[in-house]
């Protein structure tokens, strides 16, 4: 299993510039696996790679974690993966197996865990190099590019969906519909709920309904907690916004025992009345994506339901202009770099 080159673009340091680059990716070590990269999604996340948001990542560094692909090599003590399987990567980048977390089964919540294209480089390039469980297999019946953004994206909304404790029939409200909401409104969908979706303005009424919402809120012409009130409350309210002020209102929607789960980082600190919460045993949580059997989770019920992210495409070179696209907040929905054959 020799070494092989390739491109790939690299951030040289915290608010650098993109770089294209030729470069020798290595054989993968015990544990680990070569993929040869088809599609990578590009997030919002990847910003912490780009500006430097988290401490201690080494630059240069390849950003990149919705990575759809095939195995091109297997490093040694890997029992499950083969050459010429396609898989994906997600945020989740391997876990340690030892930690108290990793004992307990909650491998997402590793002491030591790694994130895919912040703690090791990511699939904006030819290749990735990546520890085997943190891995997915993608079934056939979806494309690389169908696949990628579902390593982020989609398994965030799934996964805290599925997790949420609502129940087929439940009215769940999605807050957004934007890159993470329009999956969140499908699997919501899907799954059984009375799924309601709530946006700023009536031109995305026709988007909800065709993403499979029920209910369509405008929440520039009507109050979201009022009109979910009137529903009987949501079981679950999904935020996917970055508003913290929305956040605040959209609390007093929740049912008796109602979740609020927020996937969108807000913009700020937002405030909640603690009283709304103690009185209605209402509760706020947040979701952190989930491992590589959890994305295959989302990969084989979207296979099976037809969910799909509607996305822009662009090839490697022009992955800067990608980014700036996905960070303009203009993209319909999610941005995917086109990389292998």
């Amino acid at each position: 299993m020799p070494s092989v080159t390739g491109r790939a673009v690299q951030v040289t340091a915290a608010g650098g510039a993109f770089k294209l680059i030729t470069k020798e990716f290595p054989e993968p070590g015990a544990g680990q696996v070569r993929i040869r990269v088809q599609a990578c999604g590009v997030c919002h996340s990847d910003a912490i790679t780009k500006f430097g948001a988290f401490p201690g990542i080494i630059y240069p560094r390849v950003p990149g974690h919705e990575v759809a692909g095939v195995v091109d090599a297997v490093g040694a003590g890997v029992p499950l993966f083969k050459t010429g399987q396609r898989v994906g990567l997600g945020w989740h980048g391997g876990h340690c197996n030892y930690c108290a977390p990793c004992r307990r089964g909650d491998f997402i919540l590793c002491e030591n865990g790694q994130v895919s294209g912040v703690s090791f480089d990511g699939g904006y390039a030819d290749y990735v190099v990546a520890p085997a469980n943190a891995l997915a297999l993608i079934p056939d019946e979806l494309s690389d590019v169908e696949a990628a953004p579902l390593m982020c994206a989609g398994i965030t909304t799934f996964n805290s969906l599925r997790n949420s404790g609502a129940r087929p029939g439940d009215t769940v409200a999605i807050l957004g519909i934007g890159g993470l909401g329009h999956l969140a409104v499908q699997f919501a969908a899907k799954s059984g709920y009375r799924t309601v979706a709530i946006a700023r303005g009536q031109e995305k009424a026709a988007l909800a309904r065709q993403l499979g919402a029920h209910i369509y809120i405008d929440s520039t012409t009507q109050d979201p907690a009022a009109e979910l009130q009137k529903l009987g409350g949501a079981v679950v309210i999904l935020s996917t916004l970055t508003n913290a002020e929305a956040l605040t209102a959209a609390v007093n929607g929740l049912g008796p025992n109602g979740k609020l789960i927020i996937n969108g980082v807000p913009d700020k600190a937002f405030e909640v009345n603690a009283v709304s919460l103690i009185m209605g045993s209402r509760s706020i949580s947040g979701w952190p994506s989930g491992t590589g059997m959890d994305s295959e989770d989302t990969l084989k019920f979207s296979a099976l339901t037809g969910v799909k992210a509607m996305t822009e495409t662009y090839p490697l070179e022009r992955a800067p202009e990608a980014f700036d696209r996905m960070m303009s907040g203009k993209a319909r929905f999610r941005v995917v770099l086109t990389i292998g054959a």
